[in-house]
């Protein structure tokens, strides 16, 4: 029986509910799950790549998700090398609004001719997290202001310690 392993790419600096919106959606779809993390040597996270592991590992032994069932791997090129290296067969991305879609469909497209034989699959976020960016839940935290709406309690708790 051939597996279903789709690729999510993303910098996850920290991993958001939003986030783990599209994980639990992707999860009900696809039997495999490569979660990404785009690094880049030139380009400087909150979290480092070893932090954002340990984070996302947390957070899925939290949620009750099955580690046997998602791998993390870090990636610094094209998304598409990335997910033919790990056997993907859809890249998935979750859209919160129409602004991601206008971008989002630039990408498919982009990706679909660098690499046809892979699949974009769009997941709308859950309305709930429609509204959480990374971006803006670390500029929250540095202002020391509250984030546990936005992240799971462990990230919550490593941001509080990386703003402290």
């Amino acid at each position: 029986m051939t597996e279903h392993v789709a690729i999510y790419g993303g910098s996850f600096d920290p991993i958001t509910n939003g986030h783990l919106d599209v994980l639990r959606g992707t999860l009900t779809i696809f039997d495999k799950v490569v979660i990404a993390i785009g690094t880049h040597p030139g380009k400087k996270g909150l979290f480092d790549f070893e932090e954002r592991v340990s984070l996302i590992k947390q957070v899925i032994a939290d949620e009750g998700l099955s580690s046997h069932d998602i791998r993390i791997v870090s990636f610094d090129g094209l998304i598409v090398d990335s997910a033919r290296e790990h056997g993907a067969k859809a890249l998935v991305r979750g859209l919160r609004d129409g602004t991601d879609l206008d971008y989002e469909m630039q990408m498919a497209g982009m990706n679909e001719m660098m690499a046809p034989e892979l699949q974009t699959v769009f997941l709308p976020a859950s309305p709930s997290v429609r509204t959480i960016t990374a971006t803006l839940v670390r500029q929250i935290a540095s202002m020391g202001g509250d984030t546990s709406l936005f992240v799971p309690a462990a990230v919550d708790a490593a941001l509080r310690a990386k703003f402290k």
